[in-house]
């Protein structure tokens, strides 16, 4: 039986490809079965969803390929090239059946994301199925991958959603944030204007003070000016200024006053 290299590169090729997808597909599965932490374990799942969707891809080249060569080949060589396109589509639905096993051994929320329905689960069992034709495993196995880009997409939805809503609550905390800041600063302000109206209310009190001790001052002044009024009243004919307390003459005026008498 001739080798693929023989028949076609690029069969060779991809044929290469996909057994290294298979290959790290083994070895990551390996590594998942002894991760504890469930956030770890999400992060491994998607990385071999990414590589299953590329392996899905490569398969579907091998099959165009295949059905490009049909009519140049012999029929035994036509059979080897399904067999091994079956044998790679049965690979891969064993990687993404224990793909949603663990997914739906994650979480509970996680399986409803990445857990197929009965209908699926069925399919896939018949897909094992060694009954079943080369187009049919084709057509199950590409059902199975759409499938499970829907339910990855369903899961990048979730996971944008939750952004969003972080986004949005930041901004909100932020928004609150700014406001007790306003608020802060103007009862800095309240608190420095109550200090300033303080100092200026002692100030007025001191100025009343002030005023009330020259009004006392004013009100002596009054009465002073008031007490020789009444004595001008009461003896308007004195002349002499000695009968007046503190007008009285020096006393070299009041000898010669006497010596003129």
């Amino acid at each position: 039986m001739a080798s693929l290299s023989a028949i076609s590169e690029e069969l060779a090729q991809l044929d290469g490809q996909v057994t290294d997808i298979f290959r790290a597909l083994s070895n990551g599965f390996q590594k998942l079965e002894k991760m504890k932490d469930s956030n770890r374990k999400s992060r491994q799942l998607e990385e071999l969803t990414d590589k299953m969707r590329d392996c899905k891809r490569l398969i579907k080249e091998f099959d165009r390929e295949v059905k490009d060569m049909e009519y140049s080949n012999d029929a035994a060589t036509n059979r080897m090239l399904n067999e091994k396109k079956q044998s790679m589509v049965k690979e891969l639905n064993s990687y993404v059946a224990l793909k949603k096993q663990y997914a739906s051994n994650l979480d509970n929320q996680r399986a409803d994301l990445f857990q197929a329905p009965d209908e699926a689960s069925r399919d896939d069992n018949s897909l094992m199925a060694s009954s079943m034709t080369n187009q049919q495993l084709m057509d199950n196995g590409n059902q199975m991958m759409d499938e499970t880009d829907q339910a990855i997409e369903r899961s990048k939805k979730v996971v944008h959603e939750t952004v969003n809503v972080g986004t949005e609550t930041a901004a909100a905390l932020k928004a609150q944030t700014e406001q007790m800041g306003r608020i802060v600063n103007e009862l800095d302000s309240i608190h420095f204007s109550i200090k300033k109206a303080s100092k200026l209310v002692k100030e007025i009190g001191r100025q009343v003070a002030t005023d009330r001790c020259i009004m006392g001052l004013l009100f002596l002044i009054v009465i002073g000016v008031i007490a020789v009024i009444i004595v001008k009243l009461v003896n308007p004919n004195n002349k002499d200024i000695r009968d007046i307390p503190g007008l009285a003459p020096p006393a070299s005026t009041n000898r010669k006053l006497l010596w003129q008498n």
